[in-house]
């Protein structure tokens, strides 16, 4: 039985692209590679096996509930954002939401020091995979030392009977501050472009779609110059407003997770999937229900203190609509 009843309108025609950055996704085991103190059972966070299944427990039933008010099923195609290793990604699609549907996992270990990745899941009922890899960002700290980040995903694949490509996304983040980082996320945004010229290369009309957390709002530059020199389409960019968005910081709402895409996508075809709507999931079980940060994302931490939410962002959709 589905959360939301289905609207009259509601049609298996209509196919959910999601994406969801998981807010620090570990596991509770030390892996010697990277710095995951934080998420270990003897951690200040006190990260226990207990904590871990209930966050997964807690993102597989969001994650079971986007767009089905349309489409009636669970995305078909997922991003995801913040995953340790493969592993969490197998206890995710195994956890009590998913684990009916038939998710299958793509995902590789990148070089960011805290090691988290991103990812991408899909049903094999409506998508398949022909091919994947991944794209390191050459980034280089004051000191002329290599910063290590999140690699950029390429899946290329057939969802229901047409081929598409999928860039999952984490660009780096405002840590240092929005102006000194910045150049690092024109550096990601640069090498998508590199990537959709090399799959225009292959591909004449190529329907790509390109989503993920990109540290910066549909009007920063590093996206504006993506939309622009590639003819894409940012349905986000008319959902930022003063009173909702994606992430909230400092009682500011922003827009970092995104859903971008060929503007192919516009062209009607009964065979051929074309783009319907675009949404922020932001349900009400996914908010902070009280104090001053009512409406916010409920998270899991807020510092080293545990409050047992979903995540410090709202997952993003489109709905593509097929004949």
């Amino acid at each position: 039985m589905l959360l939301y009843p289905l609207e009259k309108n509601a049609t298996h025609n209509y196919f959910t692209i999601a994406f969801y950055n998981l807010e620090n996704l570990f596991d509770t085991f030390d892996d010697k590679h990277t710095r995951d103190n934080d998420f270990l059972p003897s951690s200040e966070k006190h990260w226990t096996q207990k904590r871990y299944n209930n966050k997964l427990k807690k993102l597989g039933y969001t994650i079971s509930k986007i767009g089905t008010k349309i489409s009636g099923n669970s995305p078909a195609i997922i991003g995801l954002a913040e995953v340790e290793n493969r592993l969490v990604v197998v206890d995710l699609i195994t956890s009590k939401g998913l684990k009916d549907t038939s998710y299958d996992i793509v995902h590789y270990d990148s070089p960011d020091e805290r090691g988290i990745d991103v990812a991408l899941i899909y049903n094999t009922k409506y998508f398949t995979v022909e091919d994947s890899e991944v794209f390191s960002l050459n980034l280089f700290d004051e000191l002329g030392q290599r910063d290590y980040t999140r690699d950029i995903l390429l899946v290329k694949g057939v969802l229901n009977n047409e081929k598409i490509y999928v860039l999952v996304n984490h660009w780096p983040s405002r840590r240092e501050g929005v102006d000194v980082s910045e150049k690092k996320r024109l550096i990601a945004s640069d090498k998508v472009a590199e990537i959709i010229d090399l799959i225009k290369q292959k591909d004449k009309n190529p329907k790509i779609i390109i989503m993920g957390d990109f540290n910066d709002n549909p009007t920063n530059k590093s996206i504006k110059q993506l939309v622009n020199m590639y003819n894409l389409y940012n349905p986000m960019e008319a959902l930022l407003t003063h009173f909702k968005g994606s992430l909230n910081f400092k009682h500011q709402w922003n827009l970092f997770d995104q859903i971008l895409f060929s503007t192919n996508f516009f062209e009607y075809n009964p065979e051929k999937h074309s783009f319907s709507k675009a949404h922020i999931f932001d349900s009400e079980f996914l908010k902070q229900f009280k104090g001053k940060y009512k409406g916010n994302p409920f998270r899991t931490f807020v510092g080293k203190k545990y409050k047992g939410g979903y995540s410090d962002h709202f997952p993003v959709y489109i709905h593509l609509k097929k004949g």
